[in-house]
């Protein structure tokens, strides 16, 4: 997808090249970054990918637009409901760098497309899904062809964004789908575990190889979800975690970050 109209580049993204060195905007709008999960983490790294002026940007989601998702991501309007989470995020694009290449993939992510995806050679692959399935499966096939991945936990319940940390998979904590993940890829694929053949931890964790953004905060439940009398979780099983902007966009712009300073190390 591009969009033709007139832009002064220089004076547009200039701004790059006095921040990073020379050089540093063109080596940008040489790049492709895929995201994966354009919701309330997703569109603020593509946001913040799109005014750095990367040049290639992929977005890939199957989902639309709906009224609870407007308290948390970008493109989410009452002008905008029902349209394709990531249609509307394309043309957002166009609207800041009309030159960029954006491609659109109408799909949520499984084991079944992860080869594809991965085979379009993105130089930056932001996971920003929330579907356990679907980040081992890009974890997994990252590794195989050595693209640079990075997997966001989870947003909801949280409420400090200052807590935010990146870092490799082990050290994750307060997080319930990072610690999933952790789990599956040591049981069912052979990635380093936490304690020895006797089941006792050890004193050094081996590291995964899995850069992650989580929350360090334990995770707020809903008043619904508060234990009763009887000590059981009500509404566990049809109501989300409760969520806000200052905690999706804070990850999605370092997820972007990530991102920027992986392809300008490039």
């Amino acid at each position: 997808m591009t969009q033709q109209q007139g832009m002064d580049a220089e004076r547009r993204f200039g701004g790059i090249d006095r921040l990073y060195g020379a050089g540093a905007r063109a080596r940008l709008s040489a790049s492709h970054v895929m995201v994966a999960g354009i919701g309330g983490v997703g569109t603020w790294a593509v946001e913040a990918l799109a005014r750095s002026a990367v040049g290639t940007i992929t977005l890939i989601d199957l989902d639309h637009i709906a009224e609870s998702n407007i308290n948390r991501q970008l493109p989410a309007l009452d002008s905008t409901l029902g349209q394709g989470k990531a249609q509307a995020m394309a043309q957002r694009i166009l609207d800041i760098n009309p030159d960029c290449r954006v491609h659109v993939v109408d799909d949520f992510v499984s084991a079944d497309n992860v080869a594809d995806l991965m085979g379009r050679k993105p130089d930056v692959f932001l996971d920003c899904t929330d579907q356990a399935s679907a980040k081992i499966a890009l974890i997994l096939e990252a590794q195989r062809c050595g693209v640079v991945l990075l997997t966001c936990g989870g947003a909801g319940g949280k409420t400090d964004p200052l807590t935010l940390r990146i870092g490799d998979l082990s050290l994750a904590r307060h997080d319930a789908l990072l610690g999933r993940l952790r789990q599956i890829l040591r049981k069912q694929h052979g990635f380093a575990r936490g304690s020895d053949a006797q089941g006792r931890a050890l004193k050094r964790v081996p590291r995964m190889g899995v850069q992650c953004l989580w929350f360090e905060q334990e995770t707020r439940l809903p008043q619904a979800w508060q234990p009763q009398e009887d000590g059981a979780l009500q509404g566990l099983a049809c109501a989300g975690y409760g969520s806000g902007v200052t905690i999706t966009a804070s990850m999605g712009m370092l997820a972007a970050d990530f991102a920027l300073n992986s392809l300008l190390k490039q």
